[in-house]
């Protein structure tokens, strides 16, 4: 988490990045914004605010971290700041080479320099890409000498960020950490800003350990029979949830603790090998949990029975106080719950 109070915007630069399908160019300014400290504040929450989890990535190129662009522009920038107006150039006109989708919109690319960014313990430098895609109309009044008038306008809304991208100076040799945010382009084009620009991949830390293994959980649960409702797949959840509560997991007793029995056990790993495969992700057969990642996700879905329009179960442990059976005379399935005190 960014402690956005300790942060200073050092410098700023503002880029125009035009449609490349319709061959518009970029517009490239020739000196830095020069911004006063009440504005410096303001852009400095529009640009932070989005960055709200632990999820970080690197750099990453298949042959040479130096080959990756972003990559190595920002470290000529963290090397020597006098770079930094330069190097905005280039990233802006990379950007623009990477938006050859018709789908991609034109719009403002920011470059900021921040200080004083608080990391793992560290204080750091950090590079700031953002882009602004979406305009929001909105309204000025101007007064007359009869009374007031207004006028349509069309501008950048302080309150989201379409595409931003935090570099940190830390971490160079596998590729920097990089917190990335995009809200926008959901088609074929929705993964130009993190896969053909930035070119990242999740950091291999707690937290992307942890997210991934809930994530194999889920798919894995999800894909079993449902022979006996969906008891089972909660109970599987649940125990999964618990597992990974622990400080450390080890693949193997998780399996043993979620699944227990040897055939699922073994299933269960050979799924997880296909998984990290398909995806170009690796999950350690040992490694630290991060508790933030079980607070965030979602799993409510995997562990909440819905019955026809009338009534859900929500199921959080206690599996062995419930049973799933069908009434003969109703032609209906029923579950029934066992339990000491209504509260």
């Amino acid at each position: 988490m960014l402690f956005k109070e300790y942060i200073n915007i050092d410098s700023l630069v503002l880029h125009q990045i035009g449609s490349n399908s319709c061959q518009e160019g970029v517009r490239y300014s020739k000196e830095l914004v020069n911004i006063d400290q009440d504005l410096k504040e303001l852009l400095k929450n529009h640009f932070l605010s989005p960055f709200k989890t632990d999820e970080y990535s690197n750099f990453f190129h298949s042959s040479d971290i130096n080959l990756n662009e972003i990559y190595q522009y920002a470290t000529q920038i963290f090397t020597d700041k006098k770079y930094f107006l330069e190097g905005s150039k280039k990233i802006a006109c990379y950007l623009y080479e990477c938006s050859s989708h018709p789908n991609i919109k034109r719009g403002e690319l920011y470059v900021v320099y921040f200080e004083n960014c608080i990391l793992n313990g560290e204080t750091i430098d950090a590079i700031g890409l953002f882009k602004s895609e979406t305009k929001d109309k909105f309204i000025k009044i101007y007064t007359t000498y009869n009374g007031f008038e207004l006028e349509e306008n069309e501008g950048i809304s302080i309150n989201k960020i379409d595409k931003g991208c935090l570099i940190f100076n830390i971490e160079k040799a596998t590729g920097y950490i990089v917190a990335i945010v995009d809200n926008t382009n959901k088609g074929a084009e929705a993964k130009y800003w993190t896969d053909d620009f930035l070119h990242v991949r999740l950091r291999k830390d707690s937290f992307n350990q942890t997210q991934n293994m809930l994530s194999l959980c889920k798919s894995f649960v999800s894909q079993l029979p449902t022979e006996n409702g969906k008891i089972e797949k909660a109970t599987y959840i649940n125990r999964s949830v618990e597992a990974l509560k622990e400080e450390s997991v080890n693949i193997d007793t998780f399996a043993e603790r979620v699944f227990k029995t040897p055939g699922l056990v073994s299933e269960f790993k050979q799924y997880k090998e296909t998984y990290q495969r398909e995806r170009d992700i690796e999950i350690d057969d040992t490694f630290e949990t991060a508790s933030t990642v079980i607070k965030r996700r979602a799993i409510g879905t995997m562990t909440t029975i819905k019955l026809d329009k009338h009534f859900d179960i929500n199921i959080h442990g206690g599996e062995q106080y419930i049973e799933r059976g069908y009434d003969e005379k109703r032609k209906m399935n029923y579950y029934q719950l066992f339990f000491k005190e209504e509260k």
